[in-house]
């Protein structure tokens, strides 16, 4: 493989054309998103199952590692990190406190309530630590997994009680099929290392029932809040603004690129993505047997060895009156796919305020996709911060919004078992959340001091 051919990130490859020039070009699938995230052939990846071990599952993505892959593009965003952080903090607020509902002339109030004996339980099984793995997987996800483990003492004719909760990772555990595909008809979870094909072994867990808590020693329960037309497992909130993630994710790289090599672009390559496309569809045909992941490899070779051809036609003065033969293929609707290759004026200033009006955009996508307003995420639009009531209103309007649905799914397995364990007590887990007012509001002695 030449050297001269760079793959700076999954779908992006630079060409180094001598004399101080380079080039772009992208495979990207459908203009700018792996083929992880996509449905296979338009269906949704739940439509058929798939083996671990001696058990049939609902996959988790198409090549069964959707938590993965989001994890891996998330970590290369600048933005995306710490959006969920924040999030994680407005929903945590003060902490998990125990609460009873009231309901006084037509309102609903929450009388915050200390007891010793919940408390000292949920103490002897560090539930801080369940409940902050808990809102990580559900913000990435929309939904997590959990296993709730009865007191030993039930063997022995003890009354059964919960003894503690466990966070499954979500990497860790997929649902089994069912051939009904509805959610309440699964019978198992079945938890293992899926990034490593299992090796170190499956469990299988009985679903968690909740009309009678007790009835296994150890059963486990998938918690969503539901996606839209999605059968089993919910997609995150961002979905679908992964492309953009994607995007915004490559542009560092490729500044990166430019700044360390001192390169100009010559050439902008245009691809079409039907040609891509058809290349994929070419290689499932010709191997069948071969993974997502495995057509991608390939994908990526067929890329380098065309760059390769491209960059041996146009550069090099002996290259000189040289062309390059393509043939242009009408789609179903008559327009015509075309490849295309675009000398580019060397500024490069043009190029670099041309990739940050791409970065700017990302931005925007990024921030809208992920549901929380610019002003609490501490995101500068148009070169200035939020003003203090700006983000004093998008925390109101988050409070009342954006908090008790995900609270409630969050919450609802360590209330069920508080309600189990605790049977007549009627207090439940919820997060506090302290009010925030102006300064204008508060008392000259409550006010910050200026030191």
């Amino acid at each position: 493989m030449s050297k001269k051919i760079h793959q700076i990130t999954g779908n992006t490859f630079v060409a180094d054309a001598g004399e101080g020039k380079v080039f772009l070009l992208s495979n990207h699938i459908g203009g700018g998103l792996d083929s992880v995230f996509l449905d296979i052939e338009g269906r949704s990846w739940e439509h058929s199952w798939q083996s671990a071990g001696t058990h049939k599952i609902v996959p988790y993505g198409p090549d069964n590692l959707l938590p993965s892959n989001l994890r891996n593009v998330i970590s290369k965003n600048n933005l995306v990190p710490g959006i969920l952080e924040r999030q994680m903090g407005l929903l945590y607020g003060q902490g998990a406190h125990l609460c009873r509902t009231d309901y006084t002339n037509g309102q609903i109030t929450q009388q915050w309530m200390e007891d010793k004996q919940i408390q000292e339980w949920l103490d002897s099984w560090d539930y801080i630590s369940y409940l902050k793995g808990c809102i990580t997987d559900y913000l990435h996800l929309k939904g997590f997994f959990d296993a709730k483990h009865l007191t030993r003492g039930h063997r022995i004719g003890q009354p059964r009680k919960i003894a503690l909760l466990e966070h499954i990772p979500a990497k860790n555990a997929r649902l089994e099929w069912a051939d009904s595909r509805k959610l309440e008809d699964v019978k198992h979870i079945i938890v293992g290392d899926y990034e490593h094909q299992c090796l170190s072994g499956i469990r299988s867990y009985p679903v968690f029932d909740p009309r009678d808590p007790g009835k296994y020693a150890v059963s486990a329960s998938y918690n969503r809040t539901y996606s839209f037309s999605r059968d089993m497992y919910s997609v995150p909130q961002y979905w679908g603004a992964l492309r953009w993630i994607i995007r915004g994710s490559e542009i560092p790289l490729i500044f990166k690129y430019v700044t360390d090599n001192g390169l100009n672009l010559a050439y902008h390559v245009h691809s079409p993505s039907s040609y891509w496309d058809y290349r994929r569809d070419i290689l499932h045909k010709q191997y069948p047997e071969w993974t997502d992941a495995q057509v991608e490899a390939e994908i990526a070779e067929i890329t380098m060895k065309l760059l390769e051809s491209l960059t041996q036609v146009l550069t090099g003065k002996e290259n000189a009156g040289k062309f390059i033969h393509t043939i242009d293929v009408p789609d179903d609707l008559g327009h015509m796919t075309e490849w295309k290759i675009e000398p580019i004026d060397q500024k490069i200033k043009d190029f670099v305020e041309s990739q940050l009006k791409i970065s700017e955009a990302s931005v925007s996508a990024i921030t809208s996709g992920m549901g929380l307003h610019p002003s609490l995420s501490n995101i500068m639009v148009n070169g200035k911060l939020a003003s203090g009531s700006e983000m004093l209103y998008a925390f109101k309007l988050y409070l009342n919004s954006d908090v008790e649905i995900a609270s409630q799914t969050i919450l609802q397995s360590i209330n069920q078992a508080i309600a189990f364990n605790f049977p007549g007590k009627n207090l439940k887990l919820a997060f506090y959340h302290q009010s925030v007012r102006t300064e204008e509001s508060l008392s000259s002695s409550d006010r910050i001091k200026n030191q």
